[in-house]
């Protein structure tokens, strides 16, 4: 007999886990029949000590935390890990040498999703941290992608829209507004699709409100993650 992968997820903010986690399970029947999905196991930190290492610029300790998460979700069986949290992918240069698990990188899959759609310039949305952060910069120039990050005040008030609201599951139509607008700026600065790059926006913005056809980095890695789980399942005796 054979089962798929155990997934693990390493939260840190609670919308964007569990859109993650909702998502798998979701569209596990797609692959594996009515009401299927693999075995998914979830360890998260308090969002706010996360947010105190970025704060002080201390990616050491973010990779700790992720680390710590890690080692939990193995010890409860996991074979994989995936972290639905953009920002925190800065410090998984420090991860993944260290890790007991291998991840797959969220910036990889949404770039890969681009390259299938021959995209060429993306916007970029997220929070400061991860649009003036190197996270997708690199992962985009691997593949000959160019891409648009947020002007100055932009990125102030979707930090601001993410960390004071979407985190909190607060939902205000004033700010679907405000980002619409800004993935229409950078639709007229020639990007041909915008990068959800935090795992709580696709929350309010998607394909059908959304100026440019959206890469949905949250439900990008939930699939990519089921995908895996499924493609080289686990030997049960």
């Amino acid at each position: 007999m054979r089962t798929p992968q155990h997934v693990g997820i390493v939260g840190c903010s609670a919308e964007g886990a569990a859109l993650c986690y909702r998502t798998i399970c979701a569209k596990g029947a797609q692959l594996l029949g009515p009401h299927a999905h693999p075995e998914i196991t979830m360890h998260t930190h308090s969002l706010a000590t996360y947010v105190e290492c970025i704060e002080r610029n201390d990616w050491e300790g973010v990779a700790d935390l992720m680390l710590d998460s890690a080692g939990k979700l193995k010890s409860a069986g996991a074979d994989f890990v995936i972290c639905p949290d953009n920002t925190i992918h800065q410090a998984m240069h420090l991860v993944e040498p260290r890790s007991p698990l291998p991840w797959l990188h969220i910036a990889e899959v949404v770039a890969d999703e681009a390259v299938e759609h021959n995209y060429r310039r993306l916007g970029l949305l997220g929070t400061r941290w991860l649009v003036e952060s190197d996270v997708y910069p690199l992962k985009l120039a691997l593949r000959g992608i160019d891409f648009l990050r947020p002007t100055e005040e932009e990125s102030k008030e979707i930090n601001r829209i993410i960390m004071d609201e979407l985190v909190y599951g607060v939902f205000r139509p004033e700010s679907l507004t405000y980002l619409q607008l800004v993935i229409r700026r950078m639709k007229d600065e020639d990007c041909d699709a915008v990068v959800l790059g935090c795992t709580e926006i696709p929350l309010v913005i998607g394909n059908k409100n959304s100026p440019l056809p959206a890469l949905d980095s949250t439900r990008l890695l939930a699939w990519a993650a089921l995908k895996r789980s499924v493609a080289d399942p686990v030997k049960v005796i």
